[in-house]
């Protein structure tokens, strides 16, 4: 290999990694919090799910509540 192409490469490589650094960054700050809520959302919806299966205290069927989260 030639010392150009040697040195070339010292200098893209950490030049890569800043970019994505700074690409991950952005992504934290800028759109992590969409994703998070979404994802809360789902969970909530699971749970949700989960406890319609649970008999309630009171000895009646658990109530069958279908939601639509077409938005």
């Amino acid at each position: 290999m030639s010392s150009a192409f040697s040195a070339l490469v010292w200098w893209l490589v950490p030049l890569a990694a800043v970019v994505g650094a700074l690409g991950y960054v952005l992504w934290v700050t800028k759109f992590q919090e969409k994703f998070q809520n979404e994802t809360t959302r789902s969970v909530s919806q699971f749970q949700r799910f989960q406890s319609s299966f649970k008999p309630h205290e009171d000895g009646d069927e658990p109530e069958t509540k279908i939601e639509s989260s077409d938005k």
